[in-house]
């Protein structure tokens, strides 16, 4: 008895080390499924049916036929795609803005503060303060006045062909700060010897940009080209709906804007849900395509 009681004993301290750590982590992953799966399976769930009736009526993929072929829809998802244009350009400014305060030039810690500042106040308050600056009167067009370009100066908000290019620039604005701080915070931990290595063997300027700096950087570009891409495809919403009500017509409608007018103005929950869900879809496949990139190039380097 006590040979087999010796020889069980590593096989139950085995066990008790395996089940443990899964014993911590279960009421996290229970409030973690309760505020997002649950949600998520009642999104999927609701796209199936008619809530206007009572009860609840199932439709199939009656309410999936009428979102694709409602116009508004794929205008929508359009300006989505349009507005992934601003994923690189945030990376190429953030980049060249992080490695010129790296080189602390003078008065970099201000110019750092400056950049940031965007980033922190509310989207709320930029929308209504950038609705003000590109109004007819102005800053942006009082700007252009001065420089006596006052025959471009417009309504840019307004302005069917200048509405979402406007709102377009406006995010850019804000989100590069958080690409600067990610980039220098990385560049802080750079070793200084490889760059001084690359200066004496007379590298310039862009060239250690690009052979030394852009590879250290790597998983933090990757980092912030997955963040907002999900930005510009489901983050939008509280600058098109404080900048231009998805206005004028439809020319700034988003997905979420589409989602919201459906759900609260039209009272079409299951359009609403329809679109979050292909939303969803799409959102994961650019995120899951973003991942298996990186994977092929940490192959390739």
């Amino acid at each position: 008895m006590h040979l087999k009681k010796t020889s069980l004993s590593p096989l139950i301290g085995y066990r008790k080390l395996k089940i443990e750590p899964y014993l911590y982590i279960i009421p996290a992953f229970l409030i973690i499924c309760f505020i997002y799966a649950y949600p998520l399976v009642e999104v999927c769930r609701i796209s199936f049916l008619d809530i206007s009736k009572t009860p609840d009526k199932f439709v199939g993929l009656h309410n999936f036929i009428l979102v694709f072929q409602d116009e508004k829809f794929y205008l929508s998802l359009f300006h989505n795609i349009l507005l992934l244009i601003n994923v690189p350009i945030m990376v190429a400014m953030a980049l060249i803005i992080a490695v010129i305060i790296n080189d602390q030039i003078h008065g970099w810690k201000i110019y750092r503060s400056l950049v940031l500042t965007p980033y922190v106040i509310p989207i709320v308050a930029i929308g209504f303060a950038m609705s003000n600056f590109f109004s007819l009167n102005g800053g942006f067009n009082q700007v252009l006045r001065f420089l006596r370009l006052g025959i471009m100066a417009k309504e840019w908000i307004v302005d069917p062909n200048w509405a979402l290019p406007t709102v377009a620039g406006v995010i850019i604005w804000r989100q590069t700060g958080f690409g600067v701080i990610l980039f220098l915070a990385r560049l802080s931990s750079m070793p200084e010897e490889i760059i001084e290595a690359a200066r004496i063997d007379g590298a310039g300027w862009w060239r250690r940009l690009w052979k030394i700096i852009i590879p250290e950087l790597g998983t933090v570009i990757e980092f912030f080209v997955t963040l907002n891409v999900i930005v510009m495809l489901s983050q939008v919403f509280a600058f098109i709906f404080v900048m231009s009500n998805g206005g004028p017509g439809y020319r700034t409608y988003v997905v979420e804007f589409y989602i919201y007018k459906e759900a609260f103005h039209y009272n079409r929950m299951g359009h609403a849900t329809v679109a979050s869900v292909i939303l969803l879809i799409i959102t994961g496949i650019l995120v899951a395509v973003s991942y298996k990139f990186r994977e092929k190039l940490k192959e390739e380097y």
